[in-house]
């Protein structure tokens, strides 16, 4: 048996999806938007807590590896520091727990997905769909379709 496979859209929502290490695929969407009164880090505090919960449950077999959205261009200012917070936040809880992490670009993911590179929200929710998943926001579709981008890699590895 072989450890988890998490795939993220890393943002303040973040979509989430993970291959169990007994092979069933789950997902959904993890918020961490700021509280009322909470100091700018308590978010990046509540990611790596948040990592450290879903490591637990796949114990003893661990996550495996991890693989994130690497998104080069952000609308905005503060999204693009609160995705520099949550990609530093992640690489080393990945360092520190010894789990390999690599970031796939938004065009790949797309491309895997759709067969466009520049697929909108829609067309990723409407492929990510066809593929039998229900996902709540676009957030989730996009982090399921990383994961089914992963696991398309792993089998060609594996000549499975």
């Amino acid at each position: 048996m072989t450890g988890a496979i998490l795939a993220l859209d890393l943002g303040i929502a973040t979509g989430w999806a993970m291959r169990t290490p007994d092979g069933r695929i789950v997902s959904g969407t993890a918020s961490f938007k700021p509280h009322r009164f909470e100091g700018g880090g308590m978010r990046y505090l509540r990611l790596r807590r948040w990592l450290t919960e879903l490591k637990a449950i796949t114990d003893p077999e661990g996550i495996e590896a991890i693989y994130f959205e690497e998104v080069r261009r952000h609308a905005g200012v503060d999204a693009a520091h609160a995705y520099g917070g949550f990609l530093a936040t992640l690489t080393a809880w990945c360092e520190h727990h010894q789990i390999a992490y690599a970031g796939v670009p938004v065009g790949t993911i797309k491309k895997h997905a759709t067969g466009k590179g520049n697929a909108d929200k829609a067309a990723m929710i409407t492929a990510v769909m066809a593929r039998g998943y229900l996902p709540t926001d676009d957030n989730e579709a996009d982090a399921l379709a990383l994961l089914g981008w992963a696991l398309a890699l792993s089998a060609e590895a594996t000549g499975g």
